[in-house]
């Protein structure tokens, strides 16, 4: 299911936050849980991983971490704002530390000029901190999209460390 590469920074991230006393939560909507899912296919993740969601619908966003339905309609739901609303509201609803959001166009439809297939934008929110986004265009077809996107979203979080 995931490369060893993906298997290795997922180990390598869940040890750096139990270093740290770190709990970790994610909101993922393009990536369907992947994310949560690498960081628990490593045996022991429980203590760090808190809790992950995934709201693959815009309603899902709204209900589970808390995107401001207007705030999808203004920007879309694949934009800077809701990736980062998307990190906040993880992290509010989590006893997590830092939370992490993806949110994109993974393909092979879906995409458009101002959106197209293979944009992926990320929240990244820390207790005390700024919250932050980081866009990113991902080439490939739709698996090598969302593996991308893994491979990145935990390297944010190893980065927030």
């Amino acid at each position: 299911m995931f490369t060893p590469t993906i298997l290795d920074e997922a180990a390598a991230l869940l040890d750096a936050c139990r270093v740290r006393g770190v709990l970790l939560a994610t909101a993922e909507s393009c990536t369907g849980g992947l994310i949560a899912a690498a960081l628990t296919a490593i045996a022991g993740s429980s203590d760090v991983v808190d809790r992950g969601f995934v709201t693959y619908s815009n309603e899902a966003k709204t209900e589970l971490v808390g995107v401001a339905p207007s705030l999808i309609e203004a920007h879309g739901a694949v934009s800077a704002e809701v990736a980062g609303a998307m990190a906040e509201g993880a992290l509010a609803r989590s006893r997590a530390a830092i939370a992490v959001s993806v949110t994109g166009v993974a393909g092979p439809g879906g995409g458009s000029a101002e959106k197209p297939v293979g944009l992926v934008w990320f929240g990244l929110a820390r207790r005390g901190a700024s919250m932050r986004t980081d866009r990113r265009i991902f080439p490939g077809d739709r698996a090598a999209v969302r593996q991308a996107s893994v491979v990145h979203a935990l390297a944010l979080i190893r980065a927030a460390l």
